[in-house]
């Protein structure tokens, strides 16, 4: 990935950190060198880290940092060396010689992802006509320049409901791969499954939640991005994982055998609004964005009727760009208020707080809006009251301008009659 107009991956926080932050990075070898610590809004400092190794990143508790994306990196001194993008271009210039033009100049990539010794290009790359003369050359040069053994590209997502892929493997005969998030073994096809890098924080969250001996329902599990965190990690007992599409599945069966834990996993393929699972959940991830809405009935009535339970409900929320100050969530402050009125906010079972833990007000009205209308869901569903109260608004990750990916810890347990 090359320093001009590409996103960086960094983890953004408080000067007073940034030293001791650089020297754990450093020490772990995440730290990426080819661009300078630089300055970010709200006063904090960013320091680039490496995208190939975030999934193998543990954030250290005692310096508070989050993840974000710098979209004007600034190169540092040993980006003058030759970068993979720049040995790209000369390779590429090489074999076509005469041939070789701006445009085609423009047609090659600056930023891919690498899962292991497969490259995977973005969707507008080597799209000009002259790329096609080459045939097989193209991609025997091109994997060699960036050291893989298989090339792949993307394209859209497709409008399926199930977030498939559009992938065309250009260079090898499988587009099956292997990451190690956190420990975990993860193996998946790109050309058929989705693998989403900006999750890692909320993976690595999740990771840490206190769930031994409880019961998981994962509505959306995919291939078991949060379902093997809670199993491997966080001590669940049990987890139903519920997912549609039947490639994730695949890729699902696969990861729960290679992380040892098929025998605590029940997986149900099919679509998760028909579930017929009830009464039987300590805990419900809904791991689905934009909205994981339509899951939030089957969520309640999975919850255990009479202790209930918490559920982290993903989401993307919108809030407008002001100068006006946000809300800054301590422990123990009254950021939100339960069903009868005291205040709910403080991270009883939601881990650390976000990078700042500054909570917008349009995150906080969603919140509260969102406990109020599973409340009501639960009162219908069960004939009595319930109380649901907020543990933690999680900030994963900006998905768009002044859109934001969010997780709300929600804990609901039924009203003890008077």
């Amino acid at each position: 990935m090359e320093a001009s107009h590409v996103p960086v991956p960094a983890l953004a926080t408080e000067p007073q950190f940034a030293q001791r932050l650089r020297e754990h990075l450093e020490e772990e070898r995440l730290l990426d060198g080819r661009y300078r610590l630089q300055e970010v809004p709200g006063g904090c400092v960013a320091l680039p880290v490496l995208e190939e190794k975030l999934s193998q990143m543990r954030l250290p508790r005692e310096m508070p940092c989050g993840l974000i994306w710098i979209q004007d990196p600034i190169p540092s001194r040993a980006a003058r060396r030759q970068t993979p993008a720049k040995k790209l271009r000369d390779e590429l210039r090489r074999l076509l010689g005469e041939s070789w033009s701006e445009e085609l100049e423009h047609d090659v990539p600056r930023a891919w992802q690498r899962h292991g010794d497969l490259v995977l290009l973005s969707e507008d790359s080597f799209r000009a006509a002259p790329w096609e003369k080459l045939g097989p050359a193209l991609w025997e040069t091109v994997a060699s320049a960036l050291g893989a053994q298989r090339l792949a590209r993307q394209g859209r997502v497709l409008p399926d409901g199930m977030r498939s892929p559009s992938v065309t493997l250009l260079l090898g005969k499988d587009g099956w791969v292997e990451h190690v998030d956190n420990g975990i073994r993860y193996t998946f096809d790109v050309t058929k499954c989705m693998f989403s890098p900006g999750n890692i924080t909320e993976k690595l969250r999740v990771a840490s939640l206190p769930c031994s001996g409880e019961v998981l329902v994962d509505l959306y599990a995919g291939i078991g991005y949060f379902t093997l965190p809670y199993l491997v990690h966080a001590g669940a007992a049990f987890a139903h994982a519920c997912e549609w599409n039947g490639h994730a599945v695949e890729a699902l069966r696969r990861n729960l055998a290679l992380n040892g834990v098929q025998d605590r996993c029940r997986v149900h393929h099919g679509d998760s609004r028909q579930l017929e699972l009830r009464d039987v959940a300590d805990r419900v991830n809904l791991g689905l964005i934009p909205s994981s809405e339509e899951g939030w009935p089957v969520a309640c009535r999975v919850l255990k009727k009479g202790t209930g339970g918490v559920l982290h409900i993903h989401h993307n929320v919108e809030s407008r760009p002001t100068l006006t100050p946000v809300l800054r969530a301590e422990r123990g402050s009254p950021e939100a208020a339960g069903s009868d009125g005291e205040a709910q906010h403080p991270t009883k079972d939601g881990g650390k707080e976000t990078q700042g833990a500054r909570i917008k007000p349009e995150w906080q009205r969603w919140a509260e809006a969102t406990a109020a209308r599973i409340r009501g869901l639960l009162a219908e569903l069960h004939g009595q009251p319930w109380r649901t109260s907020i543990l933690h608004i999680e900030a994963v990750k900006s998905y768009a301008p002044h859109v934001h990916h969010l997780v709300l810890d929600l804990e609901c347990r039924p009203t003890p009659p008077a």
